[in-house]
């Protein structure tokens, strides 16, 4: 299993970038969440195997139809919480 932590900037929120990222999680059957950061960034935390992982990676690089990502940043992540399910987390 992969664990990462995503920082996800530019044109990102108020375009339902959490939602899309809710809906790919979901079809790539990642587990996490997706939050707005305060900074106008998006953070997901993100667990599951590692092909998908990458998927989501390269979604993020895109982004819904109404983002414009100027950077991705990522870090793996050795927490040992497990998440269940993938949802939005409110800042």
């Amino acid at each position: 299993m992969k664990r990462v932590k995503i920082n996800v900037q530019g044109k990102v929120q108020g375009v339902c970038f959490r939602r899309f990222t809710l809906s790919k999680a979901k079809e790539l059957a990642l587990t996490g969440y997706v939050s707005n950061c305060d900074d106008g960034t998006v953070t997901v935390l993100v667990q599951g195997a590692y092909p998908a992982v990458d998927s989501l990676i390269d979604w993020c690089h895109q982004g819904p139809p109404h983002a414009d990502v100027s950077a991705v940043l990522v870090e793996e992540d050795d927490a040992d919480e497990i998440y269940l399910d993938f949802s939005i987390v409110q800042s």
